[in-house]
Order: structure tokens, then C-alpha cells, then sequence
């Protein structure tokens, strides 16, 4: 099991940034990426950035000038900074780790979601 804890939400005008925190714990050597998605009002749940084991990054090319991923491995943390934040990006963040590890000489994967924090975007 791997346990997530998120900060660094709020509330913030446009144009201005902010920076998501993930810190996990638990069966931490089973991680192989971290990252975050995001979930607006009304939408699906979609992905902003992953991060892997070897700093391979994944998503959209719309948010990769604006969000940057992070990881500090000694810390077992993600970051997501995201810049000149617009109203759209409006949404709860919810941080994801995929953990993969080989058991009896098979592979076993599972999904952790973090509770989800707000980031807020005025006009």
C-alpha cells in the first residue's frame, strides 16, 4: 500500500502560480511513476503530467509550458508548478502514483489517489 499526501492548493488570480506538494509513504520501493490529474466541475477526470522511475514525463503538450513535474526521490515527493494559471485549470489535483512490483515470478500493479486538493483560478 502507498499512502498520499497532497498540499499546496488554493485559491489564485489569473496569471499567477502555484505548487502542488505529494508526499508518499507506505510500500514506497513498489513506486514506478508519480504524477497528477486533475478533475473540473462536470468533466472527466484527465491527466496534466507523470513522472517515471528513470524521469521520463508524460502529458498533454497544451500544459507542458505552463505545469512542470518534479520529484525529489530522497524525499519521496512530486511536485506540479504550474505558471500563468488560467481560470480553466480550475479543478481538484489529484496526485497518482502506478507501483509495480514482481511476486512468484509475476508482475502486480496497483493505482494510489491521493484525497485531492483544490487550485481555484479567478478571472
Amino acid at each position: 500500500q502507498v499512502q498520499l499526501v497532497e498540499s499546496g492548493g488554493g485559491l489564485v488570480q489569473s496569471g499567477m502560480s502555484l505548487r502542488l506538494s505529494c508526499a508518499a509513504s507506505g510500500s514506497i520501493d513498489s513506486i514506478y511513476s508519480m504524477g497528477w490529474y486533475r478533475q473540473a466541475p462536470g468533466k472527466q477526470r484527465e491527466l496534466v503530467v507523470t513522472i517515471r522511475n528513470d524521469g521520463d514525463t508524460n502529458g498533454p503538450s497544451s500544459l507542458k509550458g505552463r505545469f512542470t513535474i518534479s520529484r525529489d526521490s530522497a524525499k519521496n515527493t512530486v511536485y506540479l508548478q504550474m505558471n500563468s494559471l488560467k481560470p480553466e485549470d480550475t479543478a481538484v489535483y489529484y496526485c497518482y502514483v502506478y507501483s509495480r512490483w514482481v511476486n512468484g515470478g509475476r508482475i502486480y500493479s496497483s493505482d494510489y489517489w491521493g484525497q485531492g486538493t483544490q487550485v481555484t483560478v479567478s478571472s
